[in-house]
């Protein structure tokens, strides 16, 4: 179990629930832009914002920023020592930076010294596309050490300090490479790790290689903090990083609802099904297990493995419900109970 620290009052670590991240690509120095699109991903289901600060206006920015949303905000720096310090002067609850980029033992000492005195957290973040010269050269062949190489580095620089409170990632546009090397830190260190594959691009390939890479740490149990980065509204990262979460059960906070892929036994339109159910029932109230199935092959067994579910027949269907069959009837008639029935388990 990795240690645990905290980012603001949101626990990361140490057996704490997996958060999800998203990061603005508004202009920081727009306060009043930034603040609407934070809204807008709280109301997604994000739990931590990253903003970019890149010179002293993005900084002063964030006195305003910070008071007027409810999750914590991280301020991303890169290169200016003092950048990071007035982020933190004017309110962010974690820095990300990488110590390597930020100048002199002095500098690093100096934004130490002001996390220390703010309690504030900081993330290592390593990208396979900014590696710094020696640690290429030190392994030109094996991007993998490389990345786990500079991340340890900057670890050390901040222990030289005695500070602790870090977070670390690796990313890489490359899922195999991304992938290998959380797993390698995560086997040489207890720091929390925050996870994503980067520079996905967008739409379906986005999504598919951050799904590939974040759940298959996911399910080596490697993760305290996700990020999907897609190219495009960042909304739409936080609505995929609910779906990987709930996809390898690391939450069940929403239904999930199983169909089959239809075959030539099938004889309803099920993808109009699916979808219907998907509308009619709750999606705020928790977990259930939902089936929607398509002919007797699996249907039977899928739906009453399911918390409630159906297997359709032609023009009618089965109802399942905690594996005992419940009722049978026209097609309309046992979806439209399915429906009733799982709003009930749902709010009981």
């Amino acid at each position: 179990m990795t240690r645990q620290v905290f980012i603001d009052s949101v626990p990361m670590g140490g057996g704490a629930p997996v958060t999800i991240q998203s990061m603005t690509n508004t202009d920081t120095r727009d306060a009043a832009a930034t603040v609407a699109q934070i809204h807008r991903l709280e109301a997604a289901g994000c739990e931590i914002v990253r903003s970019a600060i890149f010179d002293q206006n993005a900084a002063k920015a964030l006195r305003d920023i910070v008071d007027k949303i409810h999750i914590p905000l991280v301020a991303d720096v890169h290169f200016d020592y003092r950048l990071a310090i007035a982020a933190v002067e004017n309110g962010c609850k974690k820095l990300r930076i990488n110590p390597g980029n930020i100048g002199s033992a002095d500098r690093v000492k100096a934004v130490v010294d002001c996390c220390k005195m703010h309690h504030i957290p900081i993330r290592i973040g390593v990208n396979g596309g900014s590696l710094n010269k020696e640690n290429r050269a030190n392994h030109p062949d094996d991007p993998v050490e490389a990345m786990v190489e500079s991340a340890l580095d900057h670890v050390k620089l901040l222990e030289n300090q005695g500070f602790y409170d870090t977070v670390l990632s690796v990313k890489h546009s490359c899922v195999r490479y991304t992938v290998a090397a959380m797993r390698r830190l995560h086997e040489l260190t207890d720091y929390p790790l925050h996870v994503g594959v980067t520079e996905t691009g967008s739409g379906e390939a986005g999504l598919i290689k951050s799904a590939a890479g974040i759940g298959s740490l996911l399910m080596d149990g490697i993760g305290d903090t996700v990020r999907v980065s897609l190219t495009g509204d960042p909304v739409q990262e936080v609505l995929a990083a609910k779906k990987i979460l709930a996809a390898v059960g690391v939450r069940k906070n929403d239904v999930e609802i199983i169909s089959c892929p239809t075959c030539g036994r099938t004889r309803v339109d099920l993808l109009s099904i699916a979808d219907y159910v998907n509308e009619h029932v709750r999606h705020d109230a928790g977990y259930l297990k939902i089936a929607v199935m398509g002919c007797a092959v699996n249907g039977p067994g899928e739906a009453s493995d399911a918390d409630i579910g159906i297997a359709f027949g032609q023009g009618n269907g089965v109802l399942f419900r905690r594996g005992e069959k419940e009722a049978a009837g026209p097609t309309q008639e046992i979806l439209d109970r399915l429906v009733r029935e799982a709003n009930e388990m749902l709010t009981h």
